[in-house]
């Protein structure tokens, strides 16, 4: 290493130091402070990471295990339609209800293979946008007139959305 990466680490280990050294732990606020901070990584923990990125982590080891490399190159390699590529890589994230920190790694896997930038993109976009979960959170948190226009339907009934705050319609 460098001399000057290792005088980033130095300063690193002794700004920590000073702030663990001047932390009033004494203070009530403090205790609480860190306590709820172990409590939400825990929490973050148990429900996010064992049940979201580590099962993302098995579906990309699936990606680049079964998936040969010649149909990633055929769909959506650099030589492919780019319309159809773009369609097939948007669509795809359709069948797997992922969020968007656990649809890296099978970015990261449909990349790898030799998909495009642009189709791979569009995958790790679209994936936590139009997921079948995300598509019936949206119509049972949103309501249905937003979640039609969310899928893309021209007749929207916004009821209510041109009411002023005492109820009446606006002109």
């Amino acid at each position: 290493m460098s001399w000057k990466t290792e005088l980033k680490i130095l300063a690193a280990l002794v700004g920590i130091f000073l702030v663990a050294y001047a932390l009033p732990l004494g203070n009530p606020k403090i205790q609480e402070a860190i306590y709820e901070a172990f409590r939400l990584l825990q929490w973050y923990a148990r429900n996010h990471t064992l049940a979201c990125v580590v099962p993302a982590l098995f579906i990309a080891g699936a990606i680049i295990t079964f998936l040969s490399k010649a149909s990633v190159m055929r769909y959506l390699g650099p030589k492919s339609n780019p319309v159809l590529a773009y369609a097939v890589a948007a669509v795809s994230g359709c069948i797997l209800a992922v969020c968007s920190c656990s649809v890296l790694p099978m970015f990261a896997g449909i990349y790898q293979l030799g998909a495009g930038l642009g189709p791979a993109s569009a995958f790790l976009y679209s994936g936590p946008a139009i997921n079948v979960l995300a598509i019936f959170l949206s119509a049972r948190v949103l309501g249905f007139s937003i979640h039609w226009c969310r899928q893309g339907h021209r007749c929207c009934d916004f009821r209510g959305s041109n009411r002023s705050a005492d109820g009446r319609y606006l002109s």
